[in-house]
């Protein structure tokens, strides 16, 4: 049987590789610690006006309310329902959308100005729009969310399926393969990697689309926490609001690479 034991210098390898990742995650941990050090002692100093920049304490507390009074769980909830509905509908109607725009050309041509102008237009102007046609409430919201995500998956699509390696599209054609053996023995499995960036960037705009939605029209939600929050100027329940927004968010995020990393690994489909 082959030796499978890894050489001195892979093992060496691996071991600043395993030291560099310890740093790398040991900073981000200080820089986490230093920034709510400084926020709450500027606070309690009177550095900074703690009734509108609140402090790392008082997040806790409003924190620590809402899940006593059990509205935490409904609100983030409401939210993640939300981004997780249209992150999944923008990425799969986008990918779609791109399959048909590779698949025909002409089609391509004639709505490639149309995407173009979509893309560049503010989505705030169309939330008042989403409110008229759907009405004031969850599917408003959804829509608002593949506003933004969807256009941004099909041009990225769109681009990773026409950047396609050449020699090997002559190659199948030269084989007599069709164009959708091509699709699907070719085009979708380079383009993965363009998937999952793409997958990155809606997580992001997924949460932009719920939270702008959620400003507008909702009855729950954390976008619905920070507006009432600031409407009542209690910038303590803005601020737990945000930040139990950017941990979701984060935590939607490591599932994406948690998944793009059991492809990788599980199923080797990514090279």
């Amino acid at each position: 049987m082959p030796d499978l034991t890894p050489s001195p210098r892979r093992l060496a390898w691996l071991r600043r590789q395993k030291r560099q990742r310890s740093a790398v995650r040991a900073v981000q941990i200080f820089l986490l610690l230093f920034f709510l050090i400084l926020w709450e002692v500027s606070a309690r100093l009177g550095w900074i006006d703690a009734f509108i920049f609140s402090s790392p304490f008082r997040v806790a507390k409003t924190v620590s309310v809402l899940y006593q009074s059990g509205d935490l769980w409904v609100h983030l909830w409401t939210s993640c329902a939300e981004t997780a509905a249209g992150f999944i509908l923008g990425t799969l109607t986008g990918t779609l959308v791109a399959v048909l725009l590779w698949w025909s050309d002409f089609l391509s041509r004639v709505l490639e100005p149309y995407l173009v102008v979509l893309n560049a237009l503010p989505k705030t102007a169309l939330g008042p729009i989403f409110i008229v046609w759907i009405g004031a409430g969850t599917s408003s919201i959804i829509a608002m969310t593949l506003a933004i995500s969807l256009i941004v998956t099909i041009l990225n699509m769109l681009a990773g399926f026409i950047s396609t390696d050449g020699e090997k599209l002559r190659l199948l054609k030269s084989m007599g393969a069709s164009r959708g053996q091509i699709l699907r023995k070719l085009v979708l499995p380079s383009n993965l990697p363009t998937l999952f960036n793409t997958l990155r960037v809606n997580v992001g705009l997924s949460w932009v689309g719920v939270v702008m939605g959620e400003f507008l029209v909702s009855k729950a939600g954390l976008g619905y926490l920070i507006v009432y929050g600031s409407q009542v100027f209690n910038m303590d329940l803005v601020m737990a609001s945000v930040l139990v927004l950017a941990a979701a968010a984060v935590v939607m995020y490591r599932i994406v690479l948690w998944l793009e990393k059991f492809l990788k690994k599980r199923l080797g489909v990514i090279a």
